[in-house]
């Protein structure tokens, strides 16, 4: 039996995957969700039945009922290290990233001539949302010395999603987007978008969109830690390679350090936005 079972005027914990819960993978990640939670009661910790959705992000990640969750990079460094613990990221097997990591892609449509960051000066650029490590911070970081402070683009599009950024790539609205290459990589498989564009450039990795538990349960990391790796380990392989588990790569918060190093930098060399 569990042997932490709240009584009934505690708050129930929650968890929640967001990142990568595309509508074609939904039912794919409760599956993992159902794995994750048999790991967690095989180590005595009781967890919620399912994931919960539609919560604003930055409420939940902070929510101190959180067992498990999963943030991006930059969330994480600027604003979340008071109030969340680092488990680590799972290893989605992307080229060119050690275990764990991942890195953004800049995507162009298959019929435009450039062949290098530079050439998209002065072009128009569609992103998910300012704050964003994959959509925003990684590309930042290496537009900084090009730009020298000034606007390196034309125009920049904040989209909401890397999904809707790649769409507007495809549809002419913008002539290059910056997304994760995991979110690509899910792209490829279920947005016909996905075909109308290329790779341009992949930026340097960082350690990959961190899962995380509330500070409440600083002291559980390690049994967190151990289910996520036990749930990854018994994925079937039809939903590994649904969700592109490869493993699972332990991190805490000092190895989001580079993020943080990378922001400032940027910042410092006068472009703490895209522009």
């Amino acid at each position: 039996m569990p042997h932490d079972i709240p009584s009934l005027d505690t708050p129930q914990p929650f968890a929640f995957l967001p990142m990568y819960d595309w509508p074609e993978v939904r039912s794919e990640t409760d599956r993992l969700w159902s794995l994750l939670r048999e790991a967690l009661a095989d180590l005595g910790l009781s967890a919620p039945s399912q994931l919960e959705r539609g919560r604003e992000l930055m409420d939940g990640w902070r929510d101190q009922t959180l067992l498990l969750g999963q943030t991006c990079g930059l969330p994480l460094v600027r604003h979340l290290l008071d109030s969340v613990c680092v488990i680590g990221s799972p290893d989605y097997g992307l080229p060119g990233c050690p275990p764990g990591h991942y890195c953004s892609v800049v995507v162009v449509r298959e019929e435009d001539p450039a062949v290098s960051l530079g050439d998209l000066r002065g072009r128009r650029l569609a992103f998910n949302h300012p704050g964003s490590q994959s959509g925003e911070g990684a590309l930042r970081h290496m537009l900084a010395p090009l730009a020298e402070g000034k606007p390196f683009f034309s125009s920049v599009m904040e989209t909401g999603s890397h999904r809707a950024a790649l769409k507007s790539v495809a549809a002419g609205d913008a002539d290059a987007a910056t997304l994760d290459a995991m979110s690509y990589r899910l792209a490829q498989a279920h947005e016909p978008a996905a075909r109308s564009v290329r790779v341009l450039l992949a930026t340097p990795p960082t350690p990959g969109l961190p899962m995380i538990t509330s500070k409440a349960n600083r002291e559980r990391v390690p049994l967190l830690r151990q289910a996520v790796a036990a749930a990854v380990a018994a994925a079937p392989q039809d939903l590994r390679t649904a969700l592109s588990l490869h493993g699972f790569a332990a991190f805490d918060a000092d190895d989001y350090g580079v993020i943080a190093e990378r922001d400032r930098h940027a910042a410092a060399l006068g472009y703490p936005v895209l522009a």
